[in-house]
């Protein structure tokens, strides 16, 4: 019987021993998530931090808390990225820039009209009759947007013509003063100031090879007029956005820009057919990586980052472009167009960002 004993109470004593490491493991763990979830809310991207019931479980792990904090940066980064490719593309494409810019357009429409209407369908016929003016503009807007920055590639290079057209936040934001009778912040009026002074050095501050910019006077011009262009796509986006899903809107004014592109082509005669396979791909990636998958994934990235965090990543497109061209086109920026570069991004940044809890 003491034999029996020993053991009956050896063995309470070793589950009260394991249920006393379960409940401290327990309280361990509590006290762990409950740290990550506090250093998550307080994170700058608290929109990408896992919640629900599932997640609470996965998130007493840090490995998830990392994975959750890098994915979306990686989706911002993949998408800057593949938006930097269009500019080296349009170059390598010897089409007319009205052909680059309606096939472009025009071979991403499918993608963009399936994801409507698994998105919401029947949108179509929720389309008010004063909303299509708007939509109408939006896309011829966006339609000139392409022409007139495709054709910059022509007579200029690609540091300079990708700067230039990345300075459309300057003008949303002097646009949205004018038009949506927005306020003006010290910040804006600094950053396009800065902005302005670099568009001045790199469309004076140095001379550029003539293989790479025949004529950088109307290149610079025609950049800066795509600039404008999609500032008032934009500052009609905004005035829709509140009516209209993004997907939505997106695909009708994608359908009449690619409709305002084909007019172009139709009109000035220029060429629909017998490429080289060599141009049908370059226009198939135009397609694919540029417009499908850059737009997609930085809009995706709207939904999961704050919005100056996906604007300011996106001035790293003039970089990632200039880098690319290095190797693909042989193009060098001169110093001076560095500098100016240099200038506008800064000017740009500092006009978009706002600081945390603004």
């Amino acid at each position: 019987m003491k034999r029996s004993r020993c053991s009956i109470s050896f063995s309470g004593r070793t589950a009260i021993t394991k249920r006393s490491r379960r409940v401290a493991s327990l309280n361990t763990l509590s006290a762990r998530f409950s740290l990550q979830r506090s250093t998550c809310q307080d994170s700058p991207w608290p929109h990408a931090c896992p919640t629900g019931k599932s997640t609470e479980l996965a998130g007493a792990a840090r490995l998830w808390a990392n994975t959750f904090r890098v994915r979306p940066i990686l989706t911002l980064l993949l998408g800057v990225l593949a938006v930097s490719t269009g500019a080296v593309l349009v170059k390598l494409c010897d089409l007319e820039p009205l052909t680059v810019g309606a096939y472009r357009l025009t071979l991403a429409l499918p993608l963009f009209w399936l994801v409507a209407e698994r998105v919401d369908p029947g949108w179509r016929s929720r389309i008010r009759r004063e909303q299509v003016g708007y939509l109408i503009l939006s896309g011829l807007l966006l339609g000139l947007h392409f022409a007139t920055w495709v054709a910059s590639l022509s007579y200029t290079s690609v540091t300079s013509s990708v700067v230039l057209v990345t300075t459309n936040p300057i003008f949303v934001g002097l646009g949205s003063v004018v038009f949506l009778r927005e306020k003006v912040s010290a910040r804006l009026w600094a950053g396009t100031l800065l902005a302005f002074a670099g568009t001045v050095v790199v469309a004076f501050g140095s001379e550029l090879p003539v293989e790479s910019a025949p004529n950088p006077l109307l290149g610079n011009a025609l950049a800066l007029a795509g600039a404008v262009c999609m500032s008032g796509y934009l500052l009609l986006g905004r005035r829709l956005s509140s009516e209209m899903s993004t997907v939505c809107y997106v695909t009708s004014v994608y359908t009449i820009a690619a409709l305002t592109l084909w007019l172009g082509v139709v009109l000035t005669n220029s060429p629909t057919h017998g490429f080289e396979a060599g141009q049908w791909g370059l226009l198939v990636l135009l397609a694919v990586v540029p417009q499908s998958i850059g737009h997609t994934l930085l809009n995706r990235s709207l939904r999961i980052l704050p919005a100056s965090v996906v604007a300011v990543a996106i001035l790293a497109e003039p970089v990632f472009a200039s880098l690319m061209a290095i190797p693909i086109l042989n193009e060098y920026p001169a110093m001076g167009q560095a500098v100016g570069a240099l200038l506008v991004i800064s000017g740009v940044g500092l006009a978009v960002w706002r600081p945390a809890g603004s």
